[in-house]
């Protein structure tokens, strides 16, 4: 008698342990809290990320002055074809990115109102954001500032996409 309610106290004991360790780790994954934004913020992240790109798009350098942090850190890597090998690090400046800008598309040869300019926006708190840019040349990775209540970009990382795979 005192074996078979040690067995059942046992059983019971292990049931319970399975029970709780289910739980407790299906709580653990569902503890996934969705970000919320504050949707003008997130509004303003998203129309600098937006002049960034048309201004490119469009060769109209005004718009990188409007959405782009006279300090900006820009650097990138570049897949050359010939070499099948990507050249690192390049650099570049506010006013080089500004340059650049008003000459890039300047025969709209580059790109055309069909080129590629998804945003996704990873996060946007109340003074710094996140965001991920898919355009003609690649990917460009952000991070934004909220300066004198305006957002800016003021770091970019950007990779164009190799031509072929190796």
């Amino acid at each position: 008698m005192k074996l078979a309610k040690t067995t059942l106290f046992i059983s019971l004991l292990f049931i319970f342990s399975l029970t709780t360790s289910c739980i407790v780790s299906n709580s653990k994954e569902n503890t996934f809290v969705e970000k919320t934004f504050n949707q003008e913020d997130y509004d303003n992240v998203r129309g600098a990320i937006l002049d960034y790109v048309e201004a490119l798009y469009l060769v109209d350098s005004t718009r990188i002055i409007k959405s782009v942090d006279p300090k900006l850190r820009k650097v990138g890597y570049y897949f050359n074809p010939e070499k099948k090998e990507y050249i690192d690090n390049l650099e570049m400046t506010h006013q080089q990115l500004v340059r650049l800008a008003a000459r890039w598309n300047s025969d709209f040869d580059q790109a055309d109102e069909n080129s590629p300019k998804e945003i996704e926006i990873f996060d946007v708190n109340s003074k710094t954001a996140s965001a991920k840019l898919t355009a003609v040349w690649g990917i460009d990775l952000f991070h934004l500032a909220k300066v004198d209540n305006t957002w800016k970009i003021v770091n970019v990382i950007w990779q164009s996409q190799p031509e072929l795979e190796y």
